[in-house]
């Protein structure tokens, strides 16, 4: 196999391991409730280790696909006909777009139910736009209701839903809550029924990591989780001492494992781009200038990946 492809493989593989274990800390409860205290109205101003008893069983990672009729399962249970959330065959549904994270919240009433998605971008996409994806998508948790939280025409009973995206590498700090409003365009009638159901909430996190203050409390989080610049030791630190989140085993070694994987991507970076300005004619001493290397490890890399001669 030619070389360039073996290392857009690996890549891709290495691209798609960091993926998984960012949408794993973002699953992590605790992590859910600080996501929630800052979003959803009803928790704003909880502690979020109380927030944590509000989140029902455990969240969905990357198995419930989006694809209409793909969203939900049915089965027999007892003789009766029960329709959840497609959790399983992950295998038959391989290649489809599945939601990042989803779980269900109890209300503080304990009768009432929201429906939580969150979704993890590296940057903001190029080849649509992100409001765009995010409408669809909270669509999708309303008509997935049907047979599933409400029967029939028993409108009244749709579940709210929020799509939440954190999307990295921005230009700055941001955050926008889209929902519906009513506009009286002719007369006052009151027209019944929820404005409250639909809600998208966008995040953009900048690469620099934010002062720890109350207008940024979830930004530096979220950027200490994601970050591919910080040790692991640094994303431990920060999320433990400031935001007294408990380090268990789980969570120190995908913490880890994240840090090695982004070491891996960031090696991997600059390697094609010795490569790119090597072919180019830069110098040794011109490229490790650029990639903030030295000459010495700059040449070793070349030495490795130039071809051999016959």
């Amino acid at each position: 196999m030619d070389t360039e492809i073996k290392n857009a493989i690996s890549a891709a593989d290495q691209d798609a391991q960091y993926d998984d274990k960012a949408k794993r800390l973002l699953g992590n409860k605790i992590i859910l409730a600080h996501i929630l205290v800052k979003t959803v109205d009803e928790f704003k101003g909880m502690n979020p280790k109380d927030v944590v008893s509000y989140i029902e069983g455990e969240p969905s990672i990357s198995v419930v696909p989006v694809e209409p009729g793909l969203t939900n399962v049915e089965k027999e249970e007892n003789g009766q006909r029960i329709v959840g959330m497609n959790t399983e065959n992950v295998e038959i549904n391989e290649g489809l777009i599945r939601f990042d994270i989803i779980f269900y919240v109890r209300m503080k009433d304990g009768i009432s139910q929201v429906i939580v998605n969150i979704e993890g971008q590296k940057d903001e996409p190029t080849s649509y736009h992100i409001l765009n994806r995010a409408v669809f998508y909270v669509s999708r948790l309303v008509s997935s209701q049907k047979e599933r939280d409400f029967v029939g025409t028993n409108f009244n009973d749709i579940r709210r839903v929020f799509s939440i995206w954190v999307c990295m590498n921005m230009d700055e700090n941001s955050m926008d809550y889209v929902h519906l409003t009513d506009d009286k365009l002719l007369g006052s009638y009151p027209w019944k029924g929820r404005l409250d159901l639909l809600n998208i909430v966008l995040i953009g996190i900048a690469n620099e990591l934010p002062e720890h203050d109350e207008k940024y409390e979830l930004h530096r989080l979220l950027s200490t989780l994601l970050s591919m610049e910080l040790t692991a030791q640094e994303k431990l630190g920060i999320i433990k001492n400031e935001y007294h989140v408990p380090i268990d085993d789980e969570l120190r070694k995908d913490v880890s494992a994240m840090c090695n994987l982004s070491q891996g991507i960031r090696d991997a970076e600059n390697v094609k781009i010795i490569m790119n300005m090597h072919r180019d004619g830069y110098s040794s001493e011109q490229i490790a200038r650029i990639v903030e290397k030295t000459i010495e490890e700059v040449e070793a890399v070349i030495r490795k990946k130039e071809p051999v001669l016959a």
